[in-house]
């Protein structure tokens, strides 16, 4: 849904980060020797340091990222920092889940083309800043780690800002975000109530 309320222009962008995030998250997810999960983020990180023409071809996610973010790797290696992060030995700290969270809100701003300049970009990196939280805080397994994510993504607790109509898929993942902060980091998509919440967002734009 998040997609299909994405302009046209950037949805191929965030369909791109969103596979390459999720590949990520497995490769956090999958390691118990952290050295060996750094050295496959660092491969990734490596790779994306290099010109298009040089990185190796037949990986359905790098291919894509060559042709749709070039230009705007760094985005994209700082998000691999980020998840670099989350194999620290728990419990995770503050400051590494904001530097998490602040990796894949600059990543969500860079695939909707929005700077730090823009008027509008503040409301962007709030909707990105509830997204990222809610939907990690779903995945951790330690009530102190999930406790602490859900405190930092709810902030001051206000409604998430209305995003212009090109960006209603940011404002889908935001607006679920927020639902599964204020409930507690349960799961995005839980319960009858999260499609309605969904399609609200698509239409009013949070």
């Amino acid at each position: 849904m998040a997609l299909a309320y994405t302009g046209p222009d950037m949805r191929d962008a965030l369909r791109n980060l969103l596979e390459f995030d999720a590949r990520l998250a497995r490769i956090v997810s999958a390691t118990t020797e952290p050295m060996l999960g750094q050295m496959r983020l660092a491969w990734w990180r490596d790779t994306l340091g290099r010109p298009v023409h040089e990185r190796p071809a037949g990986d359905a996610v790098l291919d894509a990222l060559g042709t749709r973010w070039d230009g705007r790797e760094a985005a994209l290696i700082a998000l691999t920092d980020g998840w670099e992060r989350m194999l620290e030995e728990p419990p995770l700290t503050q400051s590494s889940a904001r530097a998490f969270a602040e990796a894949r809100c600059e990543a969500m701003l860079a695939a909707h083309g929005v700077s730090h300049t823009d008027s509008e970009s503040a409301a962007f990196h709030t909707t990105a800043w509830r997204w990222a939280l809610a939907d990690f805080a779903a995945q951790v397994s330690r009530d102190d780690e999930r406790d602490g994510l859900v405190k930092l993504g709810l902030g001051d607790g206000a409604p998430n800002p209305r995003l212009p109509r090109h960006s209603r898929g940011l404002a889908v993942l935001g607006a679920l975000g927020l639902r599964s902060l204020r409930a507690g980091g349960r799961p995005l998509m839980e319960g009858r109530g999260a499609a309605a919440v969904a399609l609200k967002a698509a239409v009013f734009g949070r």
